[in-house]
Order: structure tokens, then C-alpha cells, then sequence
């Protein structure tokens, strides 16, 4: 296999194909992850989402169309969890240090502030197709489901130039084509240089998520609980299986506010997540196994 490496969003990417990758379809998968990083990152001071931050009494924002589904995603997402996900979720990690400078200094007044005024997905943004309408300004972090839309598109761009065997992996989130499963283990979340399971992905997605992955302070991390804006406690890592990865994504994250049988009668997926007191849920059709 060939591997072609970058990085993208913030992290590591490889994409792993039998034979190497053409200097024109490396520059495409190049200059898509630039796009998307434009559109979509709260990191830059030229994105569209910090457009949306900085446009005080809101306006009209007009995202690819692509973006409906990712959008279509959310929604059902913020439903099914009560609004335990949600994207407006990006003020509650910028208070809390988690902003554009990396500052990884928490702001306790404002947080407290913030708190009796926060906004939601469901009530403060308006949405026709991929167009978003605003009425203040709003930070965004599509944390939750980006990545995996990303690894879908890029999926997408292999699949138009004729390949049928590879793997897109994006620091843990992954999609795999071709017949033969690959063996993936399970990162402990507290030592990567342990795993606690293995799942054998074929012809799917596997998306990991984890309250190690970016941490600071006293016991602060990225995963929030958008109806508190607190990090949660009770899940410490997860792994879902899904068609795309855009969904395994959103259900990895889903799956740290609302247990698993609220997920299941709306979407097909497999599932391990793992909890603080170490242990592990296996779902009956996780193709694989888990040690704890």
C-alpha cells in the first residue's frame, strides 16, 4: 500500500491506496481541505463561521451545498438528544479556553454569564437548505460532525477517479473501501500505547472520539454537554461504526450525552463507548471485540 500524508483542520491525515496517488489528485484532496477549512474553521480570522461570530445583529449565510446534509445531520442529532449536541456549543468552549488564540484560559464570570443566556441550534438559527439565518452573532463549532463530512468528501474524490480500495484516516476518524476488513484498535483513551478492543472494519466507517484528545486546565476538555456547557464525566471515550463517516462522527460525540438506545431506532450504527469507571459497552453487532 501507499500512503500520501498531510495535514488538514488542525491534525494528521494518510490515505492509504494500493498503488500511489497522481500529483493532480493529491492537489485536488489539497485544495478541498483547504475550502472546507476556510468555510468551516472557528480558528480563522477569514472563515465563514467567524463571519457568522463577528456579525453582531446576525445576517444571511450562504454555506456549499453540500452542507445541507451535514446541517440535516445536526438537526436530527439536536432532537434526538435534547439538545445535549449542539453546534452553538463553540461559545461555551471559547469561555472556557478553547478559542481562536489557544488561550486554554477559562473566563469563569463569563462563563457564569453566558450561562442564563445561552443559545441553541433549534431556537436561535434558521436554516433553509444550506443557507443559515442568524439574528446575533453566533460561534459555531461543527467539531462534532465535521471532520467525518470531510473524510466523506474526500472519500468522494477518490471514488471519482475509479478507486475502490483505501482508507481515509483522519486521526481517528476513518472510512475503509475494499473487501478485505481491516483490523483497527481501540486507542486506550488515557495511554496510546495501549488499546482496549479491535474492530474489523470493512467497506464502513469508524469514528473515535475521546476526553484526552485536547485537554487542559482542571479537567477541562472539548466535549461539552451543550445544555450546561460543562465537559461531561460519566464517558471517557467512544467508537462508533457507521455507513459514513460523517455519521459515525456525529454518533461518537452523541453517544457522551445520551446512551446508546436513544441513538438506536434512528440510525443503523455499532457502538463502544467506555466510562470513567473503566467500563466498556459493546453493542451485539460490533464486528470486533473490546478487552475491559
Amino acid at each position: 500500500m501507499s500512503r500520501f500524508e498531510f495535514d488538514a483542520i488542525g491534525t494528521s491525515w494518510e490515505i492509504d491506496t494500493p498503488t500511489p496517488l497522481c500529483h493532480q489528485t493529491r492537489r485536488q484532496i489539497l485544495e478541498l481541505v483547504e475550502r472546507f477549512d476556510r468555510i468551516y474553521s472557528r480558528f480563522r480570522d477569514d472563515s465563514l463561521i467567524t463571519k457568522i461570530a463577528e456579525a453582531e445583529h446576525g445576517g444571511t449565510f450562504v454555506f456549499p451545498a453540500g452542507a445541507a446534509q451535514m446541517f440535516d445531520l445536526y438537526d436530527r442529532l439536536h432532537k434526538i438528544t435534547g439538545g445535549g449536541l449542539d453546534p452553538l456549543v463553540g461559545r461555551d468552549l471559547e469561555l472556557l479556553g478553547y478559542d481562536r488564540r489557544y488561550s486554554l484560559v477559562p473566563q469563569p464570570a463569563e462563563v457564569s454569564t453566558y450561562a442564563s443566556k445561552r443559545t441553541s441550534w433549534g431556537s436561535d438559527v434558521f436554516r433553509q437548505g444550506s443557507t443559515l439565518i442568524t439574528r446575533s452573532s453566533l460561534l459555531i463549532d461543527l467539531g462534532a460532525v465535521g471532520k467525518g463530512h470531510l473524510v466523506d468528501l474526500i472519500s468522494g474524490v477518490l471514488g471519482v477517479r475509479g478507486l475502490e480500495d483505501f482508507v481515509v484516516d483522519g486521526s481517528g476518524d476513518m472510512l475503509h473501501r475494499g473487501e478485505a476488513a481491516l483490523g483497527v484498535g481501540l486507542e486506550h483513551p488515557f495511554d496510546p500505547t495501549k488499546v482496549v478492543g479491535v474492530a474489523h472494519l470493512r467497506d464502513a466507517s469508524l469514528c473515535a472520539s475521546a476526553v484526552n484528545r485536547r485537554k487542559w486546565g482542571d479537567n477541562l476538555h472539548h466535549i461539552l454537554h451543550a445544555r450546561t456547557g460543562r465537559p461531561v464525566k460519566d464517558v471517557v471515550a467512544t467508537w462508533v461504526v457507521a455507513k459514513d463517516a460523517a455519521t459515525a462522527d456525529g454518533l461518537a460525540t452523541a453517544l457522551f450525552v445520551v446512551p446508546a438506545s436513544r441513538l438506536e431506532p434512528s440510525f443503523d450504527f455499532s457502538f463502544v463507548p467506555m466510562f470513567a469507571d473503566g467500563r466498556a459497552e459493546v453493542s451485539d453487532n460490533f464486528d470486533g471485540e473490546a478487552f475491559t
